[in-house]
């Protein structure tokens, strides 16, 4: 769009660029994507700093950053952006399948990685976020999220050359690579922090830095905790500096403060300098809480979309073909603005954590009733069509239990009540559980906790493998199924956690480590055994049933166009309280729709095939389960669906 003011502004900026931007050969592309954007990030960056008597400085000094990264950005880089602008919808095929991995847990390093994406390509697997890689201190790293330096690799990792050799050897092999870029903070060890401790106010005014008590004692009545047991409160003194600063998570952390543009600067330099080392896709971590006012609870401010939204539009000027993805995990009213308000396409995030979905399948697993899960899906807000969902069911993190009060009243429970029912059936406190989680973040204040745990541990197959009763395993094996069986078929991107492939067990061993005791989420942090994942070649074996059972999924799901995510879900409303049904259509190939039902229960469960008629399924005799190529149990024109089973129906 053109505009006078902001691109007058843009000439004035383009004629005083630094002469070695200027003289760099083959610009073209840049000047272009900056001309169609400029109106749009000039908009935004006076909407937020246009009140400060340098703006025109900062603004100069934006432009400059990006356009010194398009020239270090490679030609194979740059021919990318161009196939991705030309096909703009490619992250929404069903042929992306995604996992999440610590390096180190997985393979030792960044090398060890490389070695194994073989492993990763027999799964099926081939978008890869690869867990924070950048350097932290030790004992203070809240699992490589308190950043020391941004462009510096964790050297018990691995190296800058050997994420640019693993990206390269991604690429060759047509995989994602995915990395964390931690927005909302540092480490109190970062070269900004010192500098702001040894009193140089240029960093100061990088952080929230107070010399009194008055202006946190504010922020404090509203802003809530988030590690209260190992954390509380907002705010930490630091001794050296003489100085209050806000820590929203832990006390290592310092929130950086956005409302002064340099920081939003360097922080988008930081985003392209790894878009210009491989990353396809950067998951932009605790984005909720880039903005902080005064009578607010700082998370999800409307100025912290516009940050990103401004992020989004340089992005797209140098590295057009990066993703972000919201790390947001918050209200479902909420996490759909993260993609972006009043559009069509993502003007803020094109991928964001569906958390709401991920939750809502635990109460499923303890309840055995798809009620709530039912509710909390028909809850959640419609997606923009340029945008897709991650759906998981473990990550790096704790379980939260943040579906809204209503949807549960609504299924039958009281909230406060059946949230407790909650942790204490997945920390193994409930008579009936055979779960092995651990709680996390306990508020003795409010009663809440999380969960911490692995999959396989969650689901009862730890404690089956101990009493040795082949019921029990095979159970806690097809709810594994069962559940991976959603987040394939659901619309998105399915991101699978590692270790889950191959039913890894709750790792006990981080009680016996000083620096991470007091964190119950490492516990499912794992180092992977490969001698025990060398038993997925082992017929019978636990890891042989989860592996191919999952790499036979992931395959039939990359062959089915019904699952790619252009909005053709269409949740079904069926009698029986266990189950889950969605039906999937491909708009572009009426030919292609599936129907999906899980059962949830212990018991076999039935549905009345008139019922599904009425729906307009299941109308041919052909009918079969797209997942094993079988006809599906029919037994008096009753569907029936197997104990925990699943069925991905087709004709």
């Amino acid at each position: 769009m053109y505009e006078q003011v902001s691109h007058s502004l843009l000439n004035e900026i383009l004629i005083e660029l630094d002469p070695e931007i200027v003289k760099q050969p083959q610009m073209r592309y840049f000047y272009t994507r900056l001309g169609a954007n400029f109106y749009a990030i000039h908009s935004l960056f006076q909407r937020l700093y246009g009140d400060r008597a340098d703006f025109k400085e900062q603004i100069h000094a934006l432009v400059e950053t990006m356009a010194r990264q398009y020239i270090a950005r490679n030609d194979n880089l740059k021919a990318t952006d161009l196939d991705r602008e030309k096909d703009h919808n490619w992250f929404l095929s069903q042929q992306w399948v995604g996992m999440a991995l610590y390096s180190d847990g997985f393979a030792g390093d960044l090398q060890g990685l490389q070695s194994r994406l073989h492993y990763l390509q027999e799964l099926g697997v081939n978008m890869v976020h690869v867990m924070p890689v950048l350097d932290c201190p030790p004992g203070k790293s809240d699992g490589g999220y308190a950043v020391r330096d941004f462009r510096r690799i964790d050297s018990r990792i691995g190296s800058l050359e050997d994420i640019d050799s693993l990206a390269g050897s991604m690429h060759k092999r047509d995989m994602l690579l995915t990395l964390d870029v931690v927005l909302n903070h540092t480490s109190d060890e970062h070269e900004w922090a010192k500098r702001a401790r040894s009193g140089e106010q240029t960093y100061q005014d990088y952080y929230y830095v107070f010399k009194e008590r008055e202006i946190p004692d504010l922020f404090e009545e509203t802003m809530v905790e988030i590690f209260p047991q190992t954390s509380p409160g907002n705010f930490t003194w630091d001794e050296e500096m003489g100085r209050w600063v806000m820590t929203s998570f832990n006390n290592y952390q310092w929130d950086l403060n956005y409302s002064n543009p340099a920081v939003l600067i360097e922080m988008l330099d930081i985003i392209l300098y790894w878009a210009n080392h491989g990353a396809d896709i950067i998951r932009l971590d605790a984005v909720a809480f880039l903005w902080k006012k005064i009578g607010s609870n700082c998370q999800n401010e409307r100025e912290a979309h516009l940050i990103l939204q401004l992020l989004k539009d340089c992005c797209q000027v140098t590295a057009p073909g990066v993703l972000f993805i919201a790390e947001a995990i918050v209200a479902p009213v909420e996490i759909t603005k993260y993609f972006g308000e009043d559009a069509i396409n993502a003007k803020e995030c094109e991928i964001a954590y569906n958390a709401t979905f991920m939750a809502l399948l635990w109460d499923a697993v303890a309840t055995k009733k798809a009620e709530l899960l039912y509710r909390g899906i028909k809850s959640l807000p419609d997606k923009l069509e340029r945008a897709t969902w991650l759906n998981y069911i473990r990550c790096h993190d704790d379980i939260g239990l943040g579906f809204d009060d209503t949807d549960i009243r609504l299924a039958g429970y009281e909230p406060a009540a059946h949230r407790r029912f909650l942790v204490d059936y997945f920390t193994g406190n409930f008579e009936a559980s055979t779960a092995r989680g651990h709680p996390f973040a306990q508020n003795e204040k409010t009663g809440d906790a999380r969960i911490s745990g692995t999959l396989a541990s969650l689901v009862g197959l730890e404690s089956a493998l101990e009493s040795g009763d082949e019921q029990a395993i095979d159970a806690a094996i097809n709810i594994i199924l069962l559940l991976h069986s959603m987040i394939l078929s659901f619309g998105g991107i399915p991101l699978l956690y590692y270790g889950d492939e191959i039913g890894t067990l709750n790792n006990y061993s981080y009680q016996d480590d000083d620096s991470k005791q007091q964190d119950s989420r490492w516990i499912h942090r794992p180092a992977i055994d490969w001698e025990k994942a060398e038993l997925r070649n082992q017929p019978g074996s636990v890891e042989y049933r989860i592996f191919t059972g999952l790499k036979k999924m992931i395959a039939v799901r990359k062959e089915i166009p019904a699952f790619a995510d252009f909005n053709g879900r269409e949740l079904l409303e069926v009698e029986n309280p266990h189950l889950l049904a969605y039906a999937h259509f491909d708009y572009q190939h009426a030919s292609s729709r599936v129907l999906v039902i899980g059962n949830f229960d212990s018991n076999p469960q039935h549905l009345e095939l008139e019922q599904l008629r009425r729906m307009g399924f299941l109308q041919l005799d052909s009918v079969r389960n797209l997942y094993t190529g079988e006809r599906p149990l029919i037994f008096n024109d009753q569907l029936v669906i197997p104990a925990y089973g699943f069925y991905w129906l087709g004709e």
